[in-house]
Formats: C-alpha cells, structure tokens, sequence
C-alpha cells in the first residue's frame, strides 16, 4: 500500500463534499485500443469531487518497447499522475500483482489521510481483489470521516463472502457516530449485496435515495448492469449523477458516478 501528499496541498472548504467513483480499466479504452489516461484525468479534474474512488488503477507498471511507441505512459505510478496538483493526499493499495506491475484501488483526497489500511479478501489466485479502508480529516465536519474503496468480484460465492468480510470490518473499526462513505465496483448486478449491506450497516446508497433505483454503468455504451455504487452513513445526499454520455464514453467501459452531500 501507498499513501503520500504531493508537493503543493490545498485545503478547501464547501458546504458540500463532492464524491466520484470510477472503474478506469487500467487507463485504457474498452477493448484496449487506446491509452486514454489523459483523458481520464480531464474528467475526473472537471468533475470538481473532492474525493475520488479508483478502481483498476496501475501502481507500477512496466510497458513493453513496442507499447511504448504506440502509447505515451507516465513515468509516475499512474494514481500520482491522475492526482496531479488537484489532489494533494491520496492512498493506494495493490490487489494484483503480476511479472510487469500491479493495480488495485485508490482514493485522492482534497483532505488530509490520517490512516488507510488494504483489507485482502481475495478469494481465488486469479481474481485478487481488496478494500481500502482510509480515515480523513475533513475540515467542518468535527469528526473523522472514513472511506472504504471496493472492487469486488465476479462470481456471487465469491462476492458473498467479501460482502462478510466488508461488514465485519466497517463493524470493528467504523464507530456509528462517525460518518461512512463506502464507494467501488461491487460487481452486484443482481443487487443481493445492495439488500445484505442496506440490512446489516444501515448504509444509504446515494441513487437508491434520490432516485428510487441504483444507476446502470456497465458497459457505458448501452448501460445495463448497475454495478458501481456510493453507499453512505452520517452524512445528507444532496443530488447524484451517472457520468457516461459525451467525453466520458469515449473512457472506461464504466460509466463513472457522482455524489454530492452535505457535511
């Protein structure tokens, strides 16, 4: 796990705590025919959130000569590139790790990180997935806030027990009066996990609260599968927001979420 500042903090203060979530697919296009990190990060930088939950970001990663001339990669873990001058503390955590690098999740913070921690609740060698618990200094909130970036996985056996494992660590480690943002890929398209999390932490999920439904964002071209989610506790949902049409499309085969609460 990686957590720093860079060079040039910047505390902000607002009314309202901004919060994205974001599948980016390793900085690639849907099928892999394009580097588009750039891309990824004029987005993520207009969207304005103050806190930005990452899935499938490269840590580091070693390019092949013959990629390197087709695709222009920075030279940075691409978290720190992606949090550029905007986001000046961020926490990152390895799930994969293979012969030329590793990826897993981030969170960039416009706050300070006082603590993160990566839970392992890998299941299979080849499906490695993580939480990143972190815990912020948020100024005006006059509490910590915690945050737990997910990306679960694939088969429900496999999600049902990282669900467990999920509950039980926001049980001993998120006191109740604390407020709780918990953001990612949760891979619930069936929404089984939506009902078990709802029943056993008292969480709120920001779609199903002003909107009646969780937003589709899988596959971004003809959303159909609800599967990137913004769960939350202590805290007031002011208006929410599925990224995928324009710009966005042309990113991640995800469609990115926003959330807007107010401290």
């Amino acid at each position: 796990m990686h957590a720093g500042n860079s060079s040039t903090p910047a505390d902000r203060s607002t009314p309202e705590l901004r919060v994205l979530t974001y599948n980016i697919h390793k900085g690639f296009c849907t099928g892999n025919r394009r580097f588009i990190l750039d891309g990824i990060r004029q987005r993520i930088v207009e969207s304005r959130a103050d806190l930005v939950f990452l899935q499938e970001v490269h840590g580091a990663a070693q390019f092949s000569p013959r990629r390197r001339q087709r695709f222009t990669y920075p030279e940075e873990p691409h978290f720190e590139y992606l949090a550029d001058q905007v986001w000046p503390h961020f926490a990152y955590a390895r799930n994969a790790i293979y012969r030329k690098g590793d990826h897993g999740n981030a969170l960039l913070s416009r706050y300070p990180i006082l603590d993160s921690e990566n839970i392992d609740v890998s299941l299979f060698p080849r499906s490695s997935r993580s939480i990143l618990h972190s815990v912020l200094e948020v100024p005006r909130l006059g509490t910590r806030l915690h945050t737990l970036c997910v990306h679960l996985g694939l088969l429900e056996r496999e999600r049902r027990t990282q669900l467990q494992t999920l509950v039980r660590r926001i049980e001993a480690h998120v006191p109740h009066g604390e407020p709780l943002i918990l953001a990612g890929d949760f891979n619930d398209w069936r929404q089984r996990g939506a009902r078990y999390l709802e029943a056993n932490l008292d969480l709120q999920e920001v779609f199903m609260a002003l909107r009646g439904q969780h937003a589709r964002t899988f596959p971004v071209w003809a959303p159909m599968f609800p599967v990137d989610r913004i769960y939350y506790r202590g805290l007031q949902a002011v208006s929410c927001q599925r990224l995928g049409d324009g710009h966005w499309r042309d990113l991640s085969d995800h469609a990115a979420l926003l959330g807007c609460f107010t401290l």
